[in-house]
């Protein structure tokens, strides 16, 4: 059976070569620039970074063309993160953060470490992920009783909780929308926000509530799930920039959006 190690050595190595020698940071020391890798294609910076991080930092984004929220999906999409990566780095990026979570947790959590590993060695980059800025959340709120909403299918809110697991926290109850793709304005923010609670409210003694997917519009629904449930909530796209910047070099802190990111 295929190690993690070798499939992902085996997917990015000939990408390294393809490069050549790395760029320097176009940008020079004076301001971090974060390079973001996002499942879709050709998609944006998304509007939650400058609303959180206007000033201090830079944001580059790029696409790896994900098929699907599916195993296989994810598959054919991993061998494209280190060529995008390396795009980055030669544009000026400080620092690379894989923004997408189902991409880097459905392997488990011994294969985002690893791809976090190899991509920052490709780069010579500080390099985090969307998954590790989920348990960096949840480490920073002392979850220990996680309620899971998710925007996937079971076989991958199953993953999702494998990787929790091994990263040392319980899952009390986990659910998802059921979603492969997401098209635009599948889900309003009065659904997504009655829909995560509703997870949460469905059992006793969680101490903690999870959203999981960047596609997911969350960064207005952080406060009124915390007034509603009395729990520090954390969701994919807010928790996996704030993580970034910070390993950017920025303190992370603001007000406005949850306990977690006010706190830093």
């Amino acid at each position: 059976m295929t190690s993690r190690r070798e499939f992902l050595i085996g997917s990015m190595a000939g990408a390294v070569a393809a490069f050549g020698p790395l760029a320097r940071n176009a940008a020079g020391a004076s301001q971090p620039v974060l390079g973001m890798i996002f499942p879709p294609l050709n998609y944006p910076v998304p509007p939650e970074a400058t609303r959180l991080y206007p000033t201090g930092i830079k944001f580059l984004s790029r696409g790896v063309g994900l098929e699907g929220m599916t195993p296989d999906g994810y598959d054919k999409a991993v061998p494209k993160i280190l060529p995008a990566a390396m795009e980055l780095k030669n544009e000026g990026a400080t620092a690379i953060s894989i923004m997408g979570t189902s991409l880097t947790f459905y392997k488990g959590a011994a294969f985002n470490d690893e791809l976090t590993k190899t991509v920052a060695k490709a780069t010579g980059l500080p390099t985090t992920t969307m998954s590790t800025g989920i348990v960096d959340g949840l480490r920073a709120a002392k979850a220990k009783r996680v309620a899971v909403a998710t925007a996937y299918i079971d076989e991958v809110t199953r993953r999702l909780k494998m990787f929790l697991e091994e990263s040392g926290f319980e899952v009390v109850a986990a659910k998802g929308l059921g979603y492969e793709r997401i098209p635009e304005g599948a889900v309003t923010q009065d659904g997504l926000l009655n829909f995560s609670a509703g997870v949460f409210e469905s059992v006793k003694g969680a101490d903690s509530l999870l959203i999981s997917c960047g596609a997911l519009k969350t960064i207005d629904l952080l406060v009124p799930l915390e007034k509603r449930c009395s729990v520090p909530v954390v969701s994919s796209t807010p928790h996996a920039l704030w993580s970034a910047v910070k390993l950017a070099g920025l303190n992370g802190r603001v007000q406005g959006f949850g306990s977690v990111l006010a706190h830093g």
